[in-house]
């Protein structure tokens, strides 16, 4: 929501909430790439953060007449969106949480030697760059929830202390704390088994074959690969936090553009009936 002032975005939202289907557009559209990058890194996967991308678009619609501006509208769809994907539990690692111990062990001792070539004709820099991603995106995955959420809004969104621990809660010190410590257990384990960022023996173009047979990726799928970058920019940085460079290097730090169905989501919800309740929510 960048490109517009305080005051516009507040005339946007009254009009919205005042019945204007292209004022509930133009507001929607504006937040949409910071909730599904939000949803893909706490939950791991596209499809898992489409879906509640979906839920949490549909929550900011139907609750835009409690926004007060007492925050930052930013803020705002960052503590909602926060609420629900902690209590998600409809995601593929739901059920399958993953630690740092088992990634490691995974890394130390997987037999990648003996895997016949499962590329399918796709070229085996892209599938490994879809790895990367992907690893980097699924090993968010071995922190508890409150950690995801502490790394990604201090190392993706690089959002201010006082205002992430806002949303989350708790005092800026015990969230700049927190975040100090998550970001040295990312790097040591990065240090330690990645030979892309760190000295580890793991390199991506190595267990391409093994990622496709252990379907962590899929030539006929590239999520990462064909996905559209974007600039999330956010108007919540007051004050940014300043990042380790080896944090500044990570993956997670790049965002990509929402699928096209959210888009048709937002839509198909403005063209039917259900357009109603935001004025009401």
């Amino acid at each position: 929501m960048n490109s517009f002032t305080n005051e516009e975005l507040m005339d946007l939202i009254q009009k919205a909430t005042a019945g204007d289907k292209q004022s509930l557009e133009t507001v929607m559209t504006g937040i949409q790439d910071l909730v599904f990058n939000l949803s893909l890194r706490m939950l791991g996967t596209f499809p898992d953060a489409e879906d509640a991308s979906q839920d949490i678009l549909l929550k900011v619609m139907t609750h835009l007449s409690s926004f007060k501006g007492e925050s930052s509208f930013s803020t705002w769809v960052f503590r909602i969106a926060v609420n629900h994907l902690k209590d998600y539990k409809k995601h593929m690692f739901a059920n399958v949480p993953l630690s740092f111990e088992f990634y490691g062990s995974d890394i130390q001792n997987a037999k990648t030697e003996d895997i016949p070539d499962l590329t399918q004709n796709v070229e085996k820099a892209i599938l490994a760059e879809e790895l990367k991603m992907s690893c980097t995106n699924v090993m968010l995955q071995c922190l508890d929830t409150e950690s995801r959420c502490i790394f990604i809004l201090g190392t993706m969104f690089k959002v201010d202390s006082r205002i992430a621990g806002d949303i989350l809660g708790i005092t800026p010190e015990a969230y700049r704390q927190r975040l100090s410590r998550v970001r040295k257990k990312m790097a040591d384990f990065l240090t330690e088994y990645c030979g892309e960022y760190g000295k580890g023996k793991c390199h991506c173009e190595n267990r391409v074959n093994y990622a496709i047979q252990s379907h962590r990726i899929h030539p006929s799928q590239l999520y990462f690969q064909t996905a559209v970058p974007a600039q999330v920019m956010l108007d919540v940085k007051e004050a940014m936090e300043e990042i380790d460079d080896l944090s500044q290097e990570f993956s997670f730090c790049k965002t990509y553009q929402s699928p096209e169905n959210l888009k048709q989501f937002i839509e198909e919800f403005l063209s039917g009936t259900s357009f109603s309740v935001v004025g009401n929510g």
